[in-house]
């Protein structure tokens, strides 16, 4: 049966996902809201132990890392959001949204690549990768 949280998280995701693809951006007040949002809702649940919520947000830390190295080869609201998720989440389950998310994404390319509808440069959202990686999370009870 699904939670309360985890359809709130859905309809979050939804939303940022519409906006990732229509304005190509993700606002930085929709992912402080998600942030607080996560933070409270692990500080009223406590369903989860404190280190795991941790490693969430520090593999969240990792790919705000990664898009400083990459100048925003992956951009930094998209890390944000894998922060956010990793409060949420914890990092196992982060683990198996993002194992989902960047396979999902790497068959999307690929299929793009051999109908020549993208080169090599080309960008795309990534957050709707995250959606559906989450909803199919949920569904197998991963989370």
């Amino acid at each position: 049966m699904f939670e309360i949280g985890q359809a709130w998280c859905g309809i979050y995701l939804c939303l940022l996902s519409v906006i990732d693809i229509w304005i190509k951006r993700v606002p930085v007040c929709l992912l402080a809201a998600g942030g607080i949002a996560a933070g409270m809702y692990q500080a009223y649940q406590r369903d989860m132990p404190l280190l795991i919520v941790l490693g969430g947000a520090a593999a969240g830390v990792v790919f705000l890392a990664v898009s400083r190295v990459t100048e925003e080869g992956f951009g930094y609201g998209d890390s944000l959001l894998i922060l956010v998720l990793g409060i949420y989440l914890g990092f196992w389950n982060l683990l198996g949204v993002l194992f989902g998310a960047f396979l999902l994404s790497a068959l999307f390319a690929v299929f793009a690549l051999v109908l020549h509808k993208f080169d090599r440069s080309t960008g795309y959202p990534f957050v709707p990768f995250l959606l559906i990686s989450y909803t199919i999370w949920i569904c197998i009870g991963g989370i």
